[in-house]
């Protein structure tokens, strides 16, 4: 479980270069064991600012890697194409009692691989091809399921996107207002990968209610938080809540779905069989134990510590002279402009990376380069807190400034503070 800010996790509990399954793994194959104790170590070394990304707990590392991933399961509880079913249908059941508790959702769908297989599905469940959707542009910080041409999403459906204002970065509702009137979409998206601030829910089922569309909000970074109940929930609000069970959630990468029960055959139906095959039943139980874990105090204490890492992080990369979009954050995610340091978001984000700090670039609303786009979910996973937000946003400047042997001595500094709060 999370750990507080003043006391790191036992390395311990992360398997070793001698445990039995490194072990086993090194005598059947060597090539693979080196590339996962590589992995182990660049994670060790370094420091995950990725904001879709975070460290699982043993747990559900565990699950991952049990027996259950040996079951083919094509079907839901009860209904399998399958015999011998009758333990992963459990926890199947389990995954989805507690998903629906944790989420106050009448009806959950635990079985897509990814949250791109769950937007898929929700839009399989509720539209049909050549329908309008209107949804955050992707130069706005909107997925690339929310109309890219290059994804399902913008060759199956007319994507009209909205974006946000140029003064202050901030969702614009007027806009989204102004074309869910003009273009009658059949579907409305809110939600995005790199907006830091709370969506009104609110605002955005009235506006669906306004047009006759469909809501359909796109959770999958802030649904940790959403758990832990430090952030609004869509759930009351839409027809549709799409996630991801990763993130801040710290469970197994993979996705879900969240509806009403006058929806639950329709979604059922577009998840499996429509758009996947058999479950992953290892995954689906990882996802039951993350869920468990986020009803506990000690996760609402974890997601309340992640956002105040956010702040104060925001607020230190500010102070070093970086722009920050909206001006702050709600949550876990910071998008930055390097462009005051006179660097520009991939070369930030290679220097950064030669210095052991890990992130994203993303685009940046009405500007020509790209941004830099971080969370603090993995990092306050380890037990950082906001004293090492503020040496961060220090080592950030130093690393974009530094050649040659400043450079080693950064990326020194970064293995210095990651080996202080090992992740397992």
């Amino acid at each position: 479980m999370p750990v507080s800010s003043s006391e790191a996790p036992p390395a311990s509990t992360l398997p070793s270069a001698t445990s039995p399954d490194v072990d086993v793994l090194r005598r059947q194959d060597p090539e693979i064991a080196e590339v996962v104790l590589g992995e182990m170590g660049r994670q060790a070394d370094s420091l995950q600012l990725i904001a879709a990304e975070n460290f699982t707990s043993p747990a559900v590392l565990a699950a991952l890697g049990s027996q259950l991933a040996n079951k083919y399961a094509e079907g839901y509880p009860g209904a399998r194409h399958h015999g011998g079913c009758e333990l992963v249908d459990a926890a199947e059941r389990i995954a989805v009692e507690r998903a629906t508790a944790l989420f106050g959702a009448e009806h959950a769908n635990v079985q897509p691989h990814s949250g791109s297989s769950a937007v898929l599905a929700a839009y399989a469940a509720l539209l049909r091809p050549g329908d309008t959707v209107l949804a955050m542009g992707l130069a706005f910080g909107g997925h690339l399921t929310h109309g890219s041409p290059a994804n399902f999403s913008g060759r199956w459906f007319e994507f009209v996107s909205y974006g946000v204002d140029a003064e202050t970065g901030l969702l614009d509702y007027d806009q989204v207002r102004r074309l869910a009137r003009e273009d009658r979409p059949k579907a409305i998206v809110c939600g995005s990968i790199s907006y830091p601030r709370h969506p009104d829910y609110a605002a955005f089922r009235e506006i669906a209610d306004e047009v006759g569309a469909y809501l359909i909000a796109d959770a999958a970074h802030p649904m940790g938080l959403i758990a832990a109940g430090v952030a609004p929930s869509p759930v009351p609000y839409a027809d549709v809540v799409c996630a991801t069970t990763h993130k801040v959630l710290r469970g197994p990468r993979g996705g879900m779905l969240l509806c009403g029960s006058h929806l639950a055959e329709r979604i059922d139906r577009a998840v499996f069989p429509f758009t996947q095959g058999g479950a992953q039943m290892h995954t689906i139980a990882a996802k039951a134990v993350a869920f468990g874990e986020a009803s506990t105090p000690a996760f609402a204490a974890y997601a309340r510590r992640v956002v105040a890492n956010a702040t104060v992080l925001a607020e230190g990369l500010a102070a070093e002279g970086f722009s920050i979009t909206t001006g702050g954050t709600d949550t876990h995610l910071i998008t930055a402009d390097p462009g005051p340091l006179g660097l520009d978001g991939r070369t930030a984000r290679g220097r950064l990376a030669a210095a052991g700090m890990v992130l994203d670039t993303c685009a940046l609303p009405y500007g020509d380069g790209r941004g830099l786009r971080l969370g603090t979910a993995a990092v306050t996973t380890q037990g950082m807190g906001e004293a090492e937000m503020a040496r961060i946003a220090g080592l950030f400047t130093a690393a974009l400034r530094a050649e040659g042997d400043d450079t080693r001595r950064v990326r020194e500094e970064v293995r210095e503070l990651a080996g202080r709060f090992p992740p397992y």
